[in-house]
């Protein structure tokens, strides 16, 4: 397990986040198998049996499908090294996954919950430029912790982000990102006593230190409830409105892919299916067809 960790590192270049995902997955269908069984000596009707066992314990068709292929990808690294001569995954297809609409806000939601941030306190401008960002440029919350001010060219008006598998790209930063982000910088955290390793973070929190996924989240939260929208929502909500609404304004969905960091076109397209009465409305309007008199009948 060591050794595959390794080679997703070094190989294929793969965060440490996503490390921990796959060794977490092996580490499952290790508990699963019978005491002291070399992980090499795994068999298909032992794969399966285990994949049964996630779905009888509940375990979502995607988590399931997303353990697999963590499975696969061992197994896959085991045939390429010659410690196993086949490989007990190799005839095993994912679960059907139903592909869940994501939660988004309306853009007078999000205007509610930066009009509820409290501006005079030490935080209000960091809070205001961390909405201001993930909702105008559709971050990921650990792209965003991350941060560097070295990665903010203001002049351009684009930010360089490192994302998954330490893949960079370069993401629009809209007017009112950049002059709550400067707003912020300037004023509040020249006020902050920060460590050396943490100078170059945008978002700090009181400590002079980078905040967390944990505390970006509670931050979210609490904006959400103070203006009063009753969502389950989190800072994956905001890159989905994000997506959504420049989808809905007629964006280019390659241009979307591109902002939003997809490998595939395929995870950018379902924001393609978010707005079905829009379209509807669309097609009764403007089609010959679609007119009120044919509806009639």
């Amino acid at each position: 397990i060591r050794n595959f960790r390794n080679y997703l590192k070094l190989e294929r270049g793969l965060s440490v986040n996503s490390l921990k995902s796959y060794e977490h997955d092996i580490q499952k269908l290790k508990g699963f198998l019978p005491d002291n069984q070399d992980l090499k000596n795994t068999t298909q009707a032992q794969i399966q049996d285990f994949l049964a066992f996630l779905n009888e314990i509940g375990l979502a068709a995607n988590s399931q499908s997303r353990v697999l292929s963590g499975l696969k990808a061992f197994f896959e690294y085991l045939l390429l090294e010659k410690q196993i001569e086949t490989d007990p995954t190799y005839l095993i297809s994912s679960p059907k996954i139903v592909r869940k609409l994501p939660e988004t806000l309306h853009f007078h939601e999000i205007e509610k919950m930066i009009s509820s941030i409290d501006l005079s306190l030490p935080e209000g401008h960091r809070n205001k430029a961390i909405i201001e960002t993930l909702y105008g440029s559709g971050l990921r919350v650990s792209e965003l912790v991350n941060l560097k001010i070295s990665d903010c060219y203001f002049k351009e008006g684009f930010l360089r982000i490192t994302g998954k598998g330490n893949k960079m790209r370069l993401v629009p930063l809209g007017n009112a990102s950049s002059n709550a982000i400067k707003l912020y910088l300037n004023e509040n955290r020249t006020q902050l006593n920060f460590e050396p390793e943490f100078q170059d973070f945008v978002f700090l929190n009181r400590r002079g230190k980078s905040l967390t996924r944990v505390m970006i989240f509670l931050i979210i939260k609490d904006l959400a409830e103070r203006a009063g929208v009753h969502k389950n929502i989190s800072p994956h909500t905001l890159r989905h409105s994000f997506a959504t609404h420049l989808v809905e304004g007629g964006a280019d969905l390659r241009a979307v892919q591109a902002m939003l960091g997809h490998e595939s076109i395929t995870t950018t397209e379902i924001y393609t299916h978010l707005d079905r009465e829009y379209l509807s409305q669309t097609l009764r309007e403007f089609h010959p067809r679609g007119k009120n008199k044919f509806n009639s009948k």
